[in-house]
């Protein structure tokens, strides 16, 4: 039976990468986004070019009516394409047919719209922030981890794993988006709470750190961290790009990690490492 993962943010950038390593190794994906369907089917077509099923949940994180859309149409999907296989397997493959998500990645977040000093941050930046960036993802992976305990109550064979996308910024101080170095916290926070509850129902949960990422977020930003990459920021000295991202998302969702459960996994080039 085919596996099903939805990915927050996934048609562009780090989720895109994320994306792309997935249907490399055959996961049908639900992409989710907040733009239009028209907007994005140059990389859904992409995706399905690389033979997986692939369907687009349109819905803001953020929102609790964005979220409930990404879930109804996450579910109708997962329950169509579980109906589809389960009409040509035998009966010896029943058991595994358990219509459910086996991974969700969160990944979607947004910037500040304006990167202010501390002393100047707005209750707006601060609310659009931490409402998509931590909020939501606790109310969104609630909702799935409903359906993954469910599932695996139904058939204990049934796979499920939930990944966060978090970044260096959980613990890296930026005075001047300090709304995003406080949601990342949270979210690494997030991230062991649900490990602890999940783990007695044998569903993993982990973190994954990105640091210096060459996507549209950090466009505005590229002369900046070219200096400050040329200077030594990271042992490993360039860009890391969304595939590398992916590639650790991709080891985690294959369980190739099946005992480290609640724990990050620092995709940064070295940058967080203490050095004289």
């Amino acid at each position: 039976m085919s596996k099903v993962a939805l990915i927050t943010g996934g048609s562009r950038g780090i989720g895109f990468g994320i994306a792309e390593k997935l249907a490399a190794e055959k996961w049908d994906l639900v992409i989710n986004g907040v733009r239009e369907e028209s907007a994005v089917t140059e990389p859904l077509a992409k995706l399905r070019a690389m033979g997986v099923k692939v369907g687009y949940a349109r819905g803001d994180v953020g929102a609790a009516e964005g979220r409930a859309a990404i879930v109804k149409t996450t579910r109708d999907f997962v329950s169509a394409w579980s109906a589809e296989q389960g009409a040509g397997s035998s009966s010896s493959d029943l058991r595994s047919q358990v219509s459910g998500l086996n991974l969700l990645v969160n990944n979607a977040g947004v910037a500040p719209k304006v990167r202010a000093d501390l002393l100047e941050t707005s209750e707006d930046s601060y609310d659009h922030v931490v409402n998509t960036n931590l909020r939501g993802v606790f109310f969104l992976t609630q909702a799935f981890a409903r359906d993954m305990v469910a599932a695996k109550k139904a058939d204990p064979a049934f796979d499920a794993t939930i990944i966060n996308i978090t970044s260096i910024s959980a613990t890296v101080v930026s005075i001047n988006r300090g709304e995003y170095c406080i949601a990342k916290a949270g979210l690494s926070m997030l991230s062991q709470l649900f490990a602890t509850r999940l783990g007695p129902d044998g569903i993993p949960v982990y973190e994954v750190r990105p640091g210096v990422i060459k996507t549209d977020m950090t466009a505005g930003v590229t002369e900046k961290y070219d200096k400050l990459i040329a200077g030594g920021l990271n042992i490993q000295p360039r860009w890391g790009y969304p595939e590398d991202v992916g590639k650790a998302v991709a080891a985690l969702a294959r369980g190739d990690f099946p005992f480290s459960t609640g724990q990050v996994v620092m995709v940064d080039g070295g940058l967080v490492v203490p050095r004289l």
